[in-house]
């Protein structure tokens, strides 16, 4: 391999990419990471106001308003980008939820909610996109969305959240196992608290953001919380041929969290 010019590693120019739940914080960073770096992108969302707003900050841009739900809309989903075009090289699976409850006052209907959320449809819609791939017969890159939590456990409520990503984790072990063979890398990035909307909160100056923000950055080695930007590496080595040889990795962008 010629190493004289290290940064075409990283270039996605023209590779088309899917991301699903691209108004959520991470998906965001998703759809603007792909698109200024060159690549030709698909956005999906349940919101369509949301999605018009991140599709907005993006360059070669195609979307559709819907989620993950079913077999029907996620094959659906492919077959936008392939109609689009013409291929899916990337995929990135940004959607999911969280319903924070002790296990003795959880509703097993939210429990399986967040299941359905965060593994089916994350499971389907790699599915849906490696059947795309295969046919393609030169590989491909899926990325999912796990989480810190899918490691550690956490005592305000978080079973359902904790069991779905560390089931994400196995799914990103196992699909990275099965479809090494066809050049099809899986992997997964696993924040820990970063800016967004829903942790906002956090960041603020008041007694009570002071408190929780001090108690857990004790834990975090580098001292802060996350910022967008710290997904954005991450996700464009794994989008990129500098991944070639990673799969079934979870890459957890926590600031040395997991680590102590």
């Amino acid at each position: 391999m010629n190493l004289s010019n290290p940064n075409a590693l990283f270039d996605v120019s023209g590779k088309v990419a899917l991301i699903v739940g691209a108004s959520g914080a991470f998906g965001g960073v998703a759809a603007q990471t792909l698109s200024n770096a060159g690549a030709k992108v698909v956005l999906t969302a349940g919101n369509a106001q949301a999605l018009d707003a991140i599709a907005a900050k993006c360059n070669e841009v195609t979307t559709v308003n819907a989620r993950p739900d079913s077999e029907s809309a996620c094959e659906a989903m492919v077959q936008h980008a392939v109609s689009t075009y013409g291929r899916l090289d990337i995929l990135v699976v940004a959607s999911g939820m969280n319903k924070i409850a002790k296990i003795d006052e959880m509703e097993p209907s939210a429990f399986s909610d967040i299941i359905d959320a965060n593994v089916t449809q994350s499971w389907l819609m790699a599915r849906a996109a490696t059947k795309q791939m295969k046919s393609q017969g030169d590989g491909g890159k899926i990325v999912l969305v796990s989480s810190a939590r899918g490691l550690l456990g956490h005592p305000a409520g978080y079973t359902a959240y904790c069991s779905s990503k560390a089931a994400v984790d196995g799914m990103t072990k196992a699909l990275g196992c099965e479809l090494g063979a066809d050049g099809i890398t899986v992997n997964a990035i696993a924040p820990t608290v970063f800016r967004s909307p829903l942790t906002a909160w956090m960041f603020e100056d008041n007694e009570n953001a002071n408190a929780v923000r001090a108690g857990f950055l004790s834990r975090v080695p580098m001292g802060r919380l996350g910022e967008p930007e710290d997904l954005a590496g991450p996700l464009l080595f794994l989008s990129s041929k500098a991944s070639d040889f990673y799969t079934g990795h979870i890459l957890y962008a926590d600031g040395g969290y997991t680590a102590g």
